[in-house]
């Protein structure tokens, strides 16, 4: 189990570490762009008339929808390794990354690119879903 201070120490190698939600919003616009923001996370705030300001309004009062952008530039954007099973159940602010870590160039996504993955997702949940009827019976 680590310390406290260890568990402090590896946070401040988390690139959300200290990051304001406007600049992480402002770094994720530049790169991607709201259209992809859109597709990526599915929320109004990307979709209907997108600002700055109002993006970070309403993630800031809604839990869900931060820690699902914060999620998505750790992972797509820092390209950090998964999280841990450990601390899969950490807000993404509190995850740890070791010492030296680096983040590594942005992912390149395209709407096509996107929506691909999502269906690729969504069939093989439903393939599994599916399975898992048939041999209950």
């Amino acid at each position: 189990m680590m310390s406290d201070q260890e568990r402090i120490e590896l946070q401040q190698n988390n690139p959300l570490h200290g990051l304001k939600m406007e600049d992480m919003l402002k770094q994720l616009v530049d790169h991607y762009g709201w259209e992809i923001l859109d597709a990526a996370m599915r929320m109004n705030c990307f979709n209907t008339k997108p600002t700055i300001a109002s993006s970070v309004k309403y993630l800031k009062k809604t839990e869900w929808a931060r820690e699902k952008v914060e999620n998505f530039y750790l992972y797509r954007f820092k390209r950090m390794p998964k999280a841990s099973e450990e601390e899969y159940n950490l807000p993404p602010r509190a995850r740890t990354f070791p010492h030296g870590l680096k983040p590594r160039e942005p992912m390149e996504l395209t709407v096509e690119s996107i929506l691909a993955s999502q269906a690729k997702a969504a069939s093989a949940y439903k393939a599994r879903s599916s399975k898992g009827r048939y041999n209950r019976r």
